[in-house]
């Protein structure tokens, strides 16, 4: 059957290796041998080509490759009103012992979504995509609750918030507005890279957690209600999904547990109306949990996996995607690698030759399973 509105049968999650050109670009700029300007014109450049690559290998909707970002959450959570990054002892820790780039973020005032005087820069980035494809443009930024996982209690300032509940508000509240803007821009497919629900399907993620004082059993509820405060009220025409992970980072991990934990609050508490979701390992369990999936909601299956270049045969991903629709009808099923393929300006580690044959590989395959 084919699907007129997204999530499409073949999709991507959003993010897409970097050129060369703009990573030079980048570096330039940093070291102050480039003007702003400059960086600019090669960021627009660069994302043009990538949106006529993914009309010509068949995608229905596109993305900008988050070719203006340096890393998937940072960039656009810095820019709410309320919160400033900073330069932290440590980066991100990964499996392998790889680190992302030592910042973090923390809450030093009210949150809320710049519209006036100073609008948030991703409604122009948006904008952009908007303008330069005849796809579905596709807008994404991380779910609310990144702001809170990371740091948690620490990261947000007493004075402001002595109630944790009060910043739940009105983070849900600031999203509101994002989502309104986005949408007042023309928007009508936006995605909530939501991360943390799926940490907290591992024991470890957990016992992190608890040995800072917050409880993952309350968690999900939390999380639940404030991402619902966000999308509460979207244009009626857009479709708002949710990519679930368990970390991104130079073809490496942090998490690993199956969905059955969160399953019945993900799939029935949330109003989302498709998931993301990420199967291309073991550490993501089986599909068992798409039981729960109403009848009225999409999941988009992330069986190629985006961490290594072996491109995925078609026959092996028609046979799991069998698989799935053992628990869920196969036309609430669609198809995309588990996560994007550069969560930050570093990328996986693959070629972008690999990245377009297994988008290419998507795009077959749901031609085959679902005649389009």
């Amino acid at each position: 059957m084919t699907r007129s509105i997204p999530p499409f049968r073949a999709d991507h999650v959003g993010s897409l290796l970097r050129p060369a050109a703009l990573k030079e670009a980048r570096a330039r700029r940093q070291r102050g041998e480039i003007s702003a300007e400059d960086l600019r014109a090669a960021e627009n450049t660069a994302i043009e080509n990538i949106i006529a690559r993914q009309a010509e290998i068949g995608l229905r909707s596109a993305t900008d490759g988050e070719f203006r970002r340096a890393m998937w959450h940072f960039d656009f959570l810095e820019h709410l009103d309320g919160v400033e990054s900073f330069r932290s002892d440590q980066g991100i820790a990964f499996q392998g012992g790889i680190e992302t780039q030592a910042k973090g973020l923390r809450v030093t005032g009210k949150l809320g979504f710049p519209t006036h005087p100073i609008v948030h820069p991703m409604i122009g980035h948006f904008r952009f995509l908007r303008e330069h494809t005849s796809a579905t443009p596709k807008m994404t930024v991380p779910s609310p609750s990144v702001l809170h996982f990371r740091g948690g209690r620490r990261a947000v300032s007493p004075e402001v918030y002595p109630d944790m509940e009060d910043f739940y508000r009105d983070l849900g509240l600031a999203y509101r507005g994002a989502v309104r803007a986005f949408g007042d821009a023309g928007c009508r497919y936006l995605q909530l890279d939501e991360v943390n629900l799926a940490y907290l399907c591992d024991p470890e993620q957990r016992r992190i957690l608890r040995k800072r004082g917050d409880d993952p059993d309350r968690l999900p509820g939390i999380y639940a209600d404030m991402i619902n405060a966000a999308i509460g009220q979207p244009p009626a025409d857009m479709t708002i999904t949710m990519h679930l992970c368990r970390g991104n980072f130079r073809s490496s991990w942090i998490a690993q547990g199956g969905y059955e934990p969160i399953a019945e609050i993900l799939f029935n508490q949330i109003a989302a109306d498709g998931y993301f979701m990420e199967f291309d390992t073991e550490r993501a369990g089986g599909f068992e949990p798409l039981r729960f999936v109403p009848k009225n909601k999409t999941v988009v299956l992330g069986l190629v996996t985006s961490k290594a270049g072996a491109l995925e045969s078609a026959a092996e991903l028609e046979r799991r995607i069998g698989d799935a629709a053992k628990y869920i009808d196969l036309q609430q099923l669609c198809l995309s690698p588990q996560c994007g393929f550069a969560s930050t300006e570093e990328g996986n580690v693959l070629t972008e030759d690999e990245q377009w044959a297994k988008l290419a590989r998507i795009v077959e395959v749901a031609r085959n399973v679902w005649g389009e």
